[in-house]
């Protein structure tokens, strides 16, 4: 297959049988330091790539593969197995403790370490432990109590005879702590993770005997793409991954709610090749595909985007991502697209990963290709595997497959935050728990920007191959709460709908957050927005003064959906434009933080129409006295011709009036209806 992604790859390479060792939750233990560095080692084994896998650095920190016993590229092997050579490992520790515990955490073949020494602080070695004949144990942590309570170092040296337990050896992680307490090796799960959780198969309208994967929901919900292999209606042959796609169905009388009978999207995005779409904007009319769509009507490896208008989708275009991924020679590829479409988060096999796949992101460049990708870093990728990466629509909350962190089953389901701006700073990944992830491979995690319901592809539980599940969303693993804002832009007189720019701003920083083209023939504009904070929505057309809403989220802390349209002022003689953002302090004529953005348009339409000259009007509410607010009133339309003279526009361009509380567009009867009628207005008097 050419240019396939590894959605058919993860799957096909999934173990029937789970692995022995079942998983364990963690319980109360010992505070362990893990090793944090590599003094010596005896020999690695050697891979082809130049990742860490196998390497001595894979001993350091947390166990990456225990609870579950088995072999993994996770853990230190030296570069035989059952050898009759002494094999070890020396390493080191963020600082000396006095040592009452050693614990060396064997995942395959427990048994096969022989002598354990600790190196004090003079260099002086102490012998701890030593066996002449061993024996497999059951146990995989190997806990050695210190009889000499005054040793104090921080360097340890294990090692082990291969001869001694036939097949494999490899050393997880080594710890010490000042406690006798036990240890025990345990898998993150987020504490509040119920007991239990019901994954719903979404039935027959949507899964199949065949296979069903990579679910894609859109981010109202209301659309479910996934990829179908082995399937006679797919275009080319069967074994030839296709996309399709159904809607939810909200019902009516006599029938009932439900996804749809599932269709094929058809060509252009479905051709001969293997197809799948991995991302979608979030009005849903952008879609991102795997592989780069050929003239000759083939596939190459590398992203796609199409857009669907009235007549159907477009034909698919190349993203461009610089670097051409530094690929392995394995061209393995998933990926999604962060909410505001700035930004492709891969999971793929590159010359400098750590492992397997890993996961990198890749920012957009002002021309519109990709910037050559960054590793997500150490606290997310493994020396393992990481696959199915899914961006919620807070644009910091990531989940994930991964072989590498301990887990349940060959590849389980996590979710790590990002904690800045640096796309390299993550929390710990939890596992979501064995309600969800299986002793199968699990993945292919999608969510709607509600956040109520996941959807994933699981093989147990299913109809056939792998199908799609959805699970109702516990607060533990939740995204942050977003709203949808959706609506039209629209000429203030005609009220037609205007093709224009719709953008979101931080009314704090006026930092971009995002972007939207608004095509009056596909429908309505809709950008997601982190809540709790407070937006200014823009529309921006030539010829028409930019039209501005604020959106205050503050308060909200659940999902919201909103509709809001915007009004745009044709820039011609004679029209009148409310400016409201030019707000004052109570009783003044303080500008406000917030109306410089606001003035500064007006800047911009007056140096663009050098001839053009305005009228300045401000109004205030009826509370209190005439004469007051009179003076008020020129004093703040004052303010604001003082604000544009001082950006380089002539006096002569700039009249003022002053109407005080003569001229209300609203009734004074309430704070809201008052708050309409304190307005300063602008009217082009020349273009």
């Amino acid at each position: 297959m050419v240019g396939t992604t590894c959605l058919a790859q993860s799957v096909g390479s999934r173990s029937a049988e789970p692995q022995k060792g079942a998983a364990r939750q963690a319980q109360t233990t010992a505070h362990v330091l893990w090793a944090n560095r590599v003094v010596g080692v005896s020999s690695e084994k050697k891979l082809d790539s130049n990742g860490e896998q196998y390497k001595a650095s894979q001993a350091l920190g947390k166990p990456n593969k225990l609870p579950q016993l088995g072999e993994s590229p996770a853990a230190w092997s030296p570069r035989g197995s059952d050898g009759s050579e002494d094999e070890w490992i020396h390493v080191g520790f963020e600082k000396p403790i006095t040592i009452r515990q050693i614990i060396v955490g064997e995942n395959v073949n427990p048994g096969a370490v022989v002598q354990v020494l600790v190196i004090d602080q003079k260099g002086k070695e102490h012998q701890v432990y030593k066996i002449e004949k061993s024996s497999p144990r059951q146990e995989p942590l190997l806990k050695i109590l210190v009889a000499d309570s005054a040793l104090i170092a921080d360097q340890v040296k294990v090692v082990i005879n291969g001869s001694v337990i036939p097949g494999p050896n490899q050393i997880d992680a080594i710890g010490i702590s000042d406690e006798t307490k036990s240890v025990t090796a345990g898998i993150n799960v987020s504490k509040d993770t119920p007991k239990e959780i019901v994954k719903e198969n979404l039935g027959k309208t949507v899964n199949s005997t065949g296979q069903e994967v990579a679910p894609v929901i859109s981010p109202d919900g209301r659309t479910l793409y996934f990829t179908r292999n082995f399937n006679k209606a797919n275009i080319g042959s069967a074994d030839h991954q296709d996309v399709w796609y159904s809607t939810y169905e909200s019902g009516s009388s006599g029938n009932p709610a439900g996804w749809s009978e599932a269709v094929n999207v058809g060509p252009p995005i479905n051709n001969g090749g293997d197809n799948a779409i991995s991302g979608l904007s979030p009005d849903g009319r952008t879609a991102y595909l795997i592989n780069i769509y050929r003239p000759d009507g083939g596939l190459t490896f590398g992203i796609s985007k199409s857009t669907k208008t009235r007549q159907g989708w477009s034909q698919p275009v190349e993203c461009k991502i610089a670097d051409n991924y530094n690929l392995h020679e394995k061209h393995q590829l998933e990926f999604c697209v962060s909410p505001d479409g700035k930004s492709i988060i891969l999971a793929v096999q590159r010359k400098d990963t750590q492992g397997n796949r890993d996961l990198y992101v890749a920012h957009q460049l002002p021309d519109k290709t990709w910037a050559a990708p960054v590793s997500l870093g150490p606290v997310v990728n493994t020396s393992d595997f990481e696959s199915s990466p899914f961006l919620a629509a807070d644009g910091r909350t990531l989940y994930f497959t991964s072989g590498g962190h301990p887990g349940y089953g060959n590849g389980d389901i996590f979710v790590t935050r990002r904690l800045d701006d640096s796309w390299t700073n993550w929390s710990e990944p939890e596992n979501l728990g064995p309600a969800i992830n299986t002793p199968e491979w699990d993945g292919y995690f999608t969510i709607p920007a509600s956040g109520d319901y996941a959807y994933l592809s699981s093989r147990a539980g299913s109809m056939g191959e792998d199908d799609i599940f959805r699970l109702k969303l516990y607060p533990a693993i939740k995204p942050d709460p977003v709203a949808i804002i959706s609506g039209q832009v629209l000429d203030s007189k005609s009220k037609k709908p205007v093709a224009s720019e719709v953008i979101s701003n931080l009314a704090d920083d006026n930092k971009e957050t995002a972007k939207v083209d608004y095509d009056p023939e596909t429908g309505e504009y809709k950008l997601i927005l982190p809540t709790q904070k407070v937006y200014t929505l823009k529309a921006i057309k030539d010829g028409y003064f930019p039209a501005t809403e604020t959106i205050d989220l503050s308060k909200d802390k659940r999902f919201r959906d909103i509709k809001r349209n915007l009004l745009m002022v044709k820039i011609e003689a004679g029209q009148k434009i409310t400016m409201r953002d030019v707000l004052f302090e109570q009783s003044q004529f303080t500008l406000l933080p917030g109306a410089n953005a606001e003035l500064d348009r007006i800047v911009a339409m007056l140096t663009q129409y050098p001839e053009m000259e305005i009228m300045i009007e401000g109004h205030t509410d009826n509370q209190g006295d005439w004469e007051p607010n009179m003076k008020l009133s020129a004093d703040r339309v004052q303010a604001v011709k003082e604000y544009l003279i001082g950006k380089g526009i002539t006096e002569n361009r700039i009249q003022t009036k002053a109407w005080g509380p003569s001229k209300p567009i609203a009734s004074n009867e309430t704070e809201d209806k008052r708050k309409l009628n304190r307005r300063v207005e602008f009217t082009i008097l020349k273009l």
